[in-house]
């Protein structure tokens, strides 16, 4: 968890390509993190209990498993949007290859099935709680980025959903 806020936090954005990025977006998003870090550590070393099994259980492993393709789909979206713009470009491009076929915020998706994997994998309410604002926070983003493709670009394609593939 902990290399995952600071691989979003401190290492992402010097890959990120584009327009500059408001300072006080990054302050609020570093807060944001370290919160949400300690609040999911604190939970997880001072108040669950787990049994000895835990790792076996279907819970755990199920979790895991969602985590890590969650993972995998958003580290793989993002090296996709990075590679639309050459140094310099600050134009939008429609993103191609991975989710990016079926849905316009691939990336989006990865990171929400992430956390849900997470909370599923930890069986807490503070991750649930995150799963779930993550849910509510991103997806909208999705929903309006997908718009926005849908508008901009004329030849869009109009089979792509927003957030889910093959549902919405």
């Amino acid at each position: 968890l902990c290399f995952l806020i600071y691989l979003r936090t401190f290492i992402y954005p010097f890959f990120t390509r584009g327009r500059p990025f408001p300072l006080q977006l990054l302050f609020f998003g570093m807060l944001f993190c370290i919160y949400n870090g300690f609040l999911q550590g604190y939970y997880l070393i001072y108040c669950a209990e787990y049994p000895s099994n835990w790792c076996t259980d279907i819970r755990f492993t199920s979790g895991l498993l969602l985590f890590l393709l969650g993972m995998g789909i958003n580290i793989h979206s993002d090296l996709l949007l990075r590679q639309l713009r050459k140094p310099g470009e600050v134009t939008y491009k429609i993103p191609q290859g991975g989710l990016f076929t079926y849905v316009s915020g691939a990336n989006y998706f990865g990171e929400i099935v992430e956390w849900f994997g997470f909370a599923i994998a930890t069986w807490s309410l503070p991750a649930f709680a995150f799963a779930f604002f993550t849910l509510c926070c991103i997806g909208p983003r999705a929903y309006h980025h997908h718009r926005y493709y849908l508008k901009t670009f004329m030849d869009y394609p109009k089979s792509r959903k927003a957030l889910i593939p093959f549902v919405f």
